[in-house]
């Protein structure tokens, strides 16, 4: 960054479209910069567009794959993207880096960087969840996949765990091919290096929740990255009862839809009334009395009303639960969630239920026991308290000033 002092750092992100998180957070970053003393670009696939409208932004289109070939591709334990994909990337990312000559760089699982920005000689963050830190002490838990199915869970993770190197060196290889084609250092087979690859690393966290270990210097704990769309209330929240328990429903873009209507159907006479956003999809179940539902909803809003919020368990719904100190469950599917419901279960201030064990019946009684046990809501409000102490925009704009101000 070394420009005259009247130069206004440009500062290019780039969030990957196949989940909104990864749009979402980077986002939120790019939202909190001061415009008259940054230029900020963000470089997005447009479908998601609508959700994040800011004309102190410059918009970059950017291609991103199919969200439901994303979403297959993760449930089926097939690579995220092939070679082919990458490298269609990378040479996209280098067509935005060459007309926009950022200073520094910012992606959201963006893979394509750890090659794109040495390539262009520009400075890297990478935002992610610290528990795909290299640094981090957690295990890896088998996700829902045909084995655990076929096998059981158990077998299945025993089967994974002695596996697992060889099954993310093959998960690493398209990524690791292209960085050698471009005379640059394969990350070698640890997907926590690969996803993790930069100068700097941002942690969307916060470290006392956090199983990371003495990281360096270069990787920073922001804290929790919280986005709510822009959504007005709907029409019957007047309507929702100060009596029975509110319980929150939201399987986000990344959840599995056909888990709805086990869950609508295991509350309908349960003592609760369920909140639920549906994000476009019809249940195909009639809806019950004691259920309201909308398209899309202002989750903030939804959980710091609610007692309890069922989610996917990745953690941008599970956060925007813990910071009103609202307990969660989370109905995990792939391995995001299922690491990042691991920590939270691990606090006290939420449960696990795997997808592929989520019905009716377990869904209903799970629901009782965590409204029915106190210590669920004390830990969420402690998790809260913690929250209170990490703002991650403000961190963030402390960040940058102190690269510019050592660039200077």
């Amino acid at each position: 960054m070394n420009q005259p002092r009247q130069y206004r750092p440009r500062i290019l992100f780039f969030g990957e479209a196949v989940t909104l998180a990864h749009v979402a957070r980077p986002f939120t970053l790019a939202q909190s910069l001061d415009s008259d003393r940054y230029e900020v670009y963000f470089a997005s696939d447009p479908r998601y567009a609508s959700l994040f409208p800011d004309t102190r932004i410059t918009s970059v289109a950017v291609d991103s794959i199919p969200s439901a070939t994303f979403l297959k591709a993760l449930a089926q334990g097939r690579r995220l993207y092939s070679r082919q994909n990458l490298e269609q990337y990378v040479e996209e990312d280098l067509e935005i880096i060459g007309k926009v000559k950022p200073d520094l760089i910012v992606g959201d699982f963006r893979l394509s960087l750890a090659v794109s920005a040495p390539l262009a000689g520009v400075s890297l963050c990478a935002i992610t969840n610290s528990y795909w830190s290299p640094y981090s002490q957690s295990m890896f838990p088998i996700p829902e996949h045909p084995t655990t199915a076929l096998l059981g869970v158990t077998f299945a993770q025993r089967l994974f765990s002695g596996l697992r190197p060889f099954i993310f060196g093959w998960h690493a290889r398209p990524l690791n091919q292209l960085r050698r084609q471009h005379q640059l250092r394969p990350l070698g087979h640890n997907l926590r290096r690969l996803y993790t690859w930069a100068d700097y690393v941002l942690y969307a966290d916060v470290p006392e929740l956090s199983s990371v270990s003495n990281p360096p210097a270069n990787h920073l704990f922001l804290g929790p990255m919280l986005w709510s769309p822009s959504v007005l209330l709907p029409r019957w929240w007047k309507e929702l009862p100060d009596g029975d328990p509110i319980v929150y429903v939201s399987l986000g873009s990344s959840g599995k839809e056909a888990l709805l209507p086990q869950i609508i159907r295991g509350l309908a006479h349960a003592p609760v009334t369920l909140a639920v956003a549906t994000l476009g999809t019809v249940p195909e179940i009639p809806v019950p009395e004691n259920t309201f539902v909308a398209d899309y909803l202002p989750g903030d809003k939804l959980a710091a009303r609610a007692d309890l919020v069922i989610c996917n368990g990745g953690s941008p719904a599970t956060q925007q639960a813990l910071a009103v100190g609202t307990p969660v469950l989370g109905i995990a599917s792939n391995m995001d969630q299922h690491l990042n419901m691991s920590e939270v279960q691990r606090f006290g201030a939420g449960c696990l239920l795997r997808s592929e064990h989520c019905n009716a019946d377990s869904v209903r009684n799970l629901v009782n026991r965590m409204l029915s046990d106190s210590r669920y809501g004390e830990a969420a409000r402690k998790t809260a308290a913690l929250y209170q102490r990490y703002s991650a925009t403000k961190r963030f704009q402390a960040f940058i000033e102190g690269l510019v101000r050592n660039s200077a």
